[in-house]
């Protein structure tokens, strides 16, 4: 199949998995290669993402691989298939690829989970509070850019509140919710906002209490994805040249564990939802 033009985290990963799968049996890539009538360049392409592969082929390698996981299997194929073109492509080329990448990842996930210390998540933020903190992190980002992002912030929403919405729980610092990133309306109006996602069924929210001893997770932000597999499952943090997507077992499961390490020091859903009412009339 011709090369692709645009590399996507989801085709990135299917190359990704497709090597794993490979060298796992000790194959050399020139080798996998001529098993398909290919050649190395070939098969470097595939598994760089930088070429697509066909449902046969990806059974065909499987088969080499001695991979005998059919969900597995099926997955990767429904990956290297799906020619659907989600809502995000219509800003290719208007935001960084980073932002498409993650409404993708997010679209095909089948849970949602996630960890934020110092800002409301992106699903649960208003237009006001989504314009403040772009406005706040990029200074001077000019109305051609700043809307869009803004725009593209909103759809995100999507996955929560569409007609078949995606299990989603979040872990929010008390912080997060007391910082004003804008006014004292903008604030009030974000936890109006976070109390009507929880009544709509849409967000499973617990707070971590600011007076929460022996809570060390400052660095703890973080987003999990859980994909059609297990192995499938993607990591999301930030890292100092943007967003990084975490696909490694390791990393996974330690993903893993800090999520469950910083559960333990947030409090149950109703009594969180009761605390952001409290904090809402206070303000």
């Amino acid at each position: 199949m011709p090369p692709k033009r645009h590399l996507t985290a989801r085709r990135l990963r299917l190359g990704a998995e497709l090597r794993k799968l490979r060298e796992a049996t000790g194959m050399k890539a020139r080798e996998a290669a001529a098993l398909l009538g290919a050649d190395g360049v070939q098969m470097s392409q595939i598994e760089s993402g930088v070429a697509g592969v066909s449902a046969e082929r990806v059974r065909r390698l499987a088969a080499h691989y001695a991979c005998t996981d059919e969900a597995l299997i099926e997955a990767l194929v429904t990956m290297a298939t799906d020619r659907t073109r989600g809502w995000w492509e219509e800003y290719r080329g208007v935001l960084p690829p980073v932002f498409l990448d993650m409404a993708e990842v997010e679209h095909h996930a089948t849970f949602l989970r996630e960890v934020v210390i110092t800002h409301v998540p992106g699903l649960l933020q208003t237009p006001e509070y989504a314009r403040a903190v772009y406005t706040y992190m990029v200074p001077g980002l000019p109305e051609t850019e700043l809307v869009p992002r803004v725009e593209h912030r909103m759809t995100r929403r999507t996955v929560i509140e569409g007609e078949n919405p995606t299990p989603y729980e979040t872990l929010i610092h008390e912080l997060a919710l007391r910082i004003r990133v804008a006014d004292r309306q903008t604030s009030r109006a974000q936890l109006r906002r976070i109390l009507d996602q929880i009544e709509q069924g849409h967000a499973t929210v617990r707070v971590i209490p600011t007076d929460q001893d022996g809570f060390a997770g400052a660095g703890a932000s973080m987003m999990y994805t859980g994909g059609p597999v297990p192995r499938l499952d993607t990591g999301l943090r930030d890292a100092p040249t943007g967003t990084a997507f975490i696909d490694a077992e390791p990393q996974l499961a330690q993903l893993r564990t800090l999520f469950r390490k910083v559960e333990k020091a947030a409090l149950d859903p109703v009594t969180s939802r009761d605390f952001i009412h409290r904090l809402t009339k206070e303000l």
